[in-house]
């Protein structure tokens, strides 16, 4: 079985979910009334409770409407039930859940550690955190295993985990051991004084040897796990687009590619990728972004023809930021994968100006 895979079963799963009581009876468990003062016409109850409690998710509602600990008029209700005017809702909520990350022997490539942090290389093809308690394979499931102690953060998914890197893009990323460590890092990060230099591989010959990318990025409306400029896509209107901004310089030219720097300001997803598509010189190897495969065919008129990567030519080379308990300046690197070493060999033999 693949330990990345998502469980088959989906509907069994949430069956079981649902069947699993939460903890209403504890003396930290919050009792709510919620009086509604006119029909709410389409609205399920579940909706409507969980846009009021929007810490707990529609599942957990509908657990606690299975099993009486939200009573409608004093009576038991259905998600479904759409609540009329002077309806009296009671509600019971638990406190959260505890969680514990499932420990597994993942290699980590580990780059620092002391008492308070650590950093790791993160290889390709693990995505950092689960998404649900019974996910396992990812990052966060490593360092559990590793680690004695991880920072709690606002998320039980998350221990430890300070920023994330995306799936398949590979590089340094820092994870904090105590709750101190993990506030005052995620300061840094939100005041934009951790600096990451990301090294990449772009098509195409640039025009300018550095510039900033100033461009909002927004969800594609059809296009699942896209990303795009919404002003970029004449007709596609996307009102939820947040502030992206990229800085690069180009380090390497070569024929047809070069090495690029690049240094997000803000951390969107695919930001990177998008960004560099925008200005028409996608990542080398991301043809989920208008990119090409390449191989040693494709650079050297010989050889294979396998791609020489099956992801962007994208890594999270080096990161500077303040130590979050002794404040002293660091900066940590981590080595580049093989596969995009070998692509720059391969460039600098075969395709220099």
């Amino acid at each position: 079985m693949n330990p990345l895979a998502e469980p088959d079963n989906d509907t069994q799963l949430n069956e079981e979910l649902l069947a699993r009581p939460l903890d209403t009876e504890s003396d930290e468990a919050e009792r709510v009334v919620l009086r509604i003062r006119r029909r709410l016409p389409g609205r399920r109850l579940d909706k409507y409770l969980h846009g009021r409690f929007p810490r707990l998710s529609r599942t957990a509602i509908q657990r606690l409407i299975k099993q009486g600990a939200i009573t409608v008029n004093g009576h038991p209700s259905k998600p479904s039930y759409e609540p009329d005017g002077g309806d009296r809702i009671e509600l019971i909520i638990p406190p959260p859940e505890p969680y514990d990350i499932i420990p597994e022997p993942i290699p980590l490539d580990i780059i620092y550690e002391d008492d308070y942090i650590l950093a790791i290389n993160k290889q390709k093809g693990i995505i950092v955190h689960p998404s649900h308690s019974t996910q396992v394979g990812t990052i966060a499931n490593g360092l559990a295993y590793y680690a004695n102690s991880l920072s709690h953060g606002e998320d039980p998914f998350r221990p430890g985990i300070v920023h994330r890197l995306d799936k398949n893009t590979t590089g340094v990323m820092l994870v904090a051991k105590t709750d101190e460590a993990h506030w005052r890092l995620s300061l840094q990060f939100e005041n934009r004084i951790v600096r990451k230099t990301y090294l990449g591989v772009i098509e195409g010959d640039p025009q300018l040897d550095s510039d900033l990318i100033d461009a909002p990025l927004g969800a594609h409306r059809t296009m699942k796990d896209r990303y795009i400029v919404p002003g970029a896509h004449p007709g596609v209107l996307n009102r939820l687009a947040k502030e992206a901004i990229t800085e690069y310089d180009i380090v390497e030219r070569f024929r047809g590619y070069a090495i690029v720097h690049l240094y997000p300001k803000t951390g969107r997803t695919h930001q990177l990728r998008v960004h560099m598509s925008y200005i028409g010189h996608p990542m080398a190897g991301d043809t989920f972004y208008g990119g090409h495969h390449v191989s040693e065919e494709s650079l050297t008129r010989q050889g294979s023809d396998a791609p020489i990567t099956n992801q962007q030519a994208l890594h999270a080379y080096r990161i500077r930021f303040r130590h979050p308990i002794s404040e002293a300046l660091m900066e940590l690197e981590a080595t580049p994968p093989e596969e995009l070493a070998y692509l720059i060999r391969l460039l600098r033999e075969h395709r220099p100006i």
